[in-house]
């Protein structure tokens, strides 16, 4: 696959070839929702907590007699039904973490950026090594090439001023390619990479899934050798 790279005054200067496992793959909508939903959960704090009956303050007396007066049975004031009582079947803290393989986080990675290539919103610069590092010259390159109106910035080889320049560019969010996830990705409508974020992210997303092997003990690995 080929991806057109511009330069900052939005001219085309040439074609790259790039890897077609990390921006030519096939649509997979079950993996991409399974990997979204699982990420959007172990955002949540699961902090939410409600008093029941046995917590609330008060309700030691009862509040009437149990016979003679005609009306139901009552034995405390912090019942569910009576105002100020306790809560039925409220939120308890909890941990609503999902486990999802790391062969689908890096399917559903590549699937989200091939999609953007596919309806063009995947815009690659040679470079983004501006010579005056400005807000103002930031957001002229990015309007050259038609990014916007959210843009997700992966600008690696990019200078400290470039990055520090687009923090105040609203609705942009620079991250490294190491740290690119599908979440975001669909997140922003444009991806704007330069092109060495581009060959980082082949060698680190394309290829075959190798898991990398565990850490020996050091108390192990001396028994072994001797």
């Amino acid at each position: 696959m080929k991806l057109p790279v511009n330069n900052t005054r939005g001219s085309v200067v040439r074609e790259i070839d790039v890897r077609d496992d990390v921006f030519a793959r096939r649509q997979n909508d079950a993996v991409v929702h399974q990997v979204m939903v699982g990420q959007l959960a172990n955002r949540r704090q699961g902090t939410a907590k409600v008093k029941t009956r046995s917590e609330v303050s008060g309700g030691g007396v009862k509040p009437r007699p149990q016979k003679g007066t005609g009306r139901a049975r009552a034995g405390t004031i912090r019942a569910p039904q009576w105002k100020g009582g306790g809560t039925v079947f409220g939120p308890a803290p909890r941990s609503y973490r999902q486990r999802t393989p790391k062969r689908m986080k890096r399917l559903a990675l590549v699937i989200t950026l091939s999609a953007k290539a596919r309806d063009g919103k995947l815009i690659v610069f040679e470079d983004l090594n501006l010579a005056n590092a400005k807000t103002k010259n930031l957001m002229n390159a990015l309007n050259a090439v038609g990014a916007g109106p959210s843009i997700l910035l992966v600008a690696d080889g990019a200078s400290s001023d470039v990055i520090r320049a687009s923090n105040n560019i609203p609705r942009l969010k620079a991250i490294p390619s190491q740290s690119l996830n599908a979440t975001d990705i669909l997140d922003f409508q444009s991806i704007v990479m330069t092109e060495a974020a581009v060959r980082n992210a082949e060698v680190i997303w394309g290829g075959r899934f190798q898991r990398k092997p565990s850490p020996v003990p050091e108390a192990v690995a001396e028994g072994e050798e001797n």
